[in-house]
Formats: C-alpha cells, sequence, structure tokens
C-alpha cells in the first residue's frame, strides 16, 4: 500500500465534478463517471487522453505516494496529518487556470504564490519520516539520466524529483500529446472547466490518498481541514 498527501476539492465542489468528468473517475466513490462531449472533441478522445492521469484522479500533488517506513503505522500518519494540516493556514489559489507543462495539460498558476511553495515544501519535509526509502529499481524507473542536479539531489532526498524549488503547482488532466493537438485540446479543456474557475477555489484541507495495491487507483483515504475552524485565515 501506498499513500500521497495532496490536494483535491471537495466532493460537492464545482471543480471536483468538473475533475471528475474530464478525466472520468470520482477519486471519492472509485466510480467511472461519464466525460463530457464537447464541441470538436467527443468522448471517446477525452476517455484516451486521460487514461493516464485516470489512475490517480484529480488531484494536486503535495507529498508523492510513497510506501510507510518501518515503525510508522496508518494512524500514526493520520494523527500527524491532522495536527499537521491544523496549524497550516487555507491558501487561495488565485490565478487557477488551464495550462501546459512540456506535452501535458493541467490546472497551473498563472502567477508565483508564495503561500502555496511553503505549504508543499513544509508537507515534503514534515511526513518524510513516515516514507520508505526508494530502493535502487524504483530510482532507475524516474530515468535519473534525464533530471537536473537539483531534481536528482531531490529524488535521492525527498522521493521525488519535483519538489522543493523544483515544485510547481499542477493539477495533471491529460497524458503526453502531440503539438498538432494543442490547441484544439487547449479550448476543449477551457470550455469544460471555465464554469468551476469562475469560483473562488482555496485549498482549506489537505487529502490522504491511498493506493491500495500496486497499479490500483488512488482514492481520497480522508480530508484533514486546515487552519482553526472557528477562526480561518486565508494566505
Amino acid at each position: 500500500m501506498r499513500y500521497a498527501i495532496c490536494f483535491t476539492p471537495s466532493a460537492g465542489e464545482a471543480l471536483a465534478i468538473a475533475g471528475a468528468s474530464w478525466l472520468g473517475r470520482s477519486v471519492y466513490s472509485g466510480l467511472a463517471v461519464e466525460h463530457p462531449n464537447l464541441r470538436g472533441m467527443g468522448m471517446h478522445e477525452v476517455a484516451f487522453h486521460t487514461a493516464l492521469p485516470r489512475r490517480f484522479g484529480f488531484h494536486a500533488t503535495f507529498k508523492a505516494p510513497f510506501r510507510l517506513s518501518p515503525g510508522t503505522t496508518e494512524q500514526s500518519l493520520l494523527r500527524a496529518l491532522m495536527e499537521f494540516a491544523g496549524q497550516m493556514q487555507p491558501v487561495a489559489l488565485n490565478g487557477l487556470t488551464v495550462g501546459r507543462i512540456g506535452e501535458v495539460y493541467g490546472l497551473i498558476l498563472d502567477r508565483p504564490c508564495a503561500a502555496i511553495d511553503h505549504l508543499a515544501g513544509s508537507i515534503v519535509q514534515a511526513f518524510d519520516g513516515f516514507r520508505s526509502p526508494l530502493s535502487e529499481a524504483e530510482i532507475e524507473r524516474r530515468n535519473p539520466d534525464r533530471l537536473s542536479a537539483a531534481q536528482f539531489s531531490n529524488l535521492n532526498r525527498w522521493g521525488h524529483a519535483y519538489v522543493m524549488d523544483e515544485f510547481r503547482f499542477h493539477m495533471t488532466l491529460t497524458g503526453p500529446l502531440l503539438g498538432r493537438d494543442f490547441a484544439r485540446i487547449e479550448e476543449a479543456l477551457k470550455s469544460h472547466f471555465a464554469p468551476a474557475l469562475a469560483e473562488p477555489v482555496t485549498v482549506d484541507h489537505l487529502a490522504l490518498f491511498v493506493e491500495p495495491e500496486k497499479g490500483a487507483p488512488f482514492h481520497v483515504h480522508s480530508l484533514h481541514p486546515m487552519g482553526q475552524i472557528a477562526s480561518r485565515r486565508f494566505a
């Protein structure tokens, strides 16, 4: 079993509904969700381009998937996550928009956000004691030869290349695409997500995701509210 610490909107929020529909699966129920039928991009094509991110579901990763280290338990992880979340303040995701990272599309921030970068880095550090170190085979599967020196250092120190200064908030929506498809798929994504992105989006809880067995779809195990409920402040 592996765990990951992420953000995903609450099940009833417009963004969660839009994300589940686009990817074709709910991270809460685990059930399949019908893809949208968009102008210029039918349901079958959406299903094809979302095959890779569907297994993890709609999320932004803070602490990448990890196996528990010896001497730790799920219950101790849950206690630590609940306590940690209560000490952190919610973060408003201003400027969340459809964008491209390399050959992949997702929801990204169109401006720097020091608060979300700080939250992500704090999570990586605070929960590293719960993470079993990567094996040599696991490191090799992450293509270390393609990483920069900083990314390779992160992989060895934190178990994931894209953390700390290499972190960029994103919610993956497609697998790798061909350049000729960029404009058309971007237009479809913007059309689908526009109503949800018109509403404020705030990271006001942390989600513990679970992969029950190797290759199984990830799902939300539990949500952990951030800050003092009676007097929340937005970072």
